[in-house]
């Protein structure tokens, strides 16, 4: 009986450490948006941090590492580089 009321907490407290993390990294990359920082970079460390829990953040991760991607590769080929077919 302790056991499985130990486990129940444990992970309601994991969820909730997960949650308050990711979202002051969240909330402080969109604030680094518009104050000089690495906004950039410290937005999708914020979602993977949410995205370890929750099923819309990992969506919404996938989402935006297919946009950089997609740049990436349009930086390349305006670049005179070459897009590698993957």
């Amino acid at each position: 009986m302790w056991k499985a009321m130990i486990d129940v907490t444990y992970r309601q407290a994991r969820r909730l450490v997960i949650l308050i993390t990711g979202t002051v990294l969240l909330l402080v990359g969109v604030a680094l948006i518009f104050l000089p920082g690495p906004a950039i970079v410290v937005i999708p460390a914020g979602l993977a941090v949410l995205s370890l829990e929750f099923a819309w953040a990992r969506r919404f991760l996938a989402h935006v590492r297919r946009r950089i991607s997609e740049q990436q590769r349009r930086m390349r080929l305006k670049n005179g580089g070459y897009a590698d077919d993957e």
